[in-house]
């Protein structure tokens, strides 16, 4: 109950691509490496850093109570 030998890789390669197909399995790897290139940009993309807010200005995401209406309790 050792390790894997190299004829068991072997054989597990073989059927990979017979399943899968040559053409299939370089597509795959094509749409990985786009995957992670658009991710190392996305994460380039949010370390810029954000404009500095002067005083008395509101934050996005903070919302004014006023304009929800209220409800009243019901007895």
């Amino acid at each position: 109950m050792g390790g894997f030998s190299i004829w068991h890789w072997l054989i597990v390669g073989i059927v990979v691509i017979l399943l899968f197909g040559k053409g299939r399995i370089s597509d795959v790897m094509g749409d990985l490496a786009k995957g992670i290139k658009s991710f190392k940009k996305g994460l380039a993309e949010d370390e810029t850093p954000a404009q500095p807010r002067q005083l008395g200005q509101a934050s996005p995401d903070q919302t004014i109570r006023s304009e929800t209406p209220q409800e009243t309790p019901r007895s």
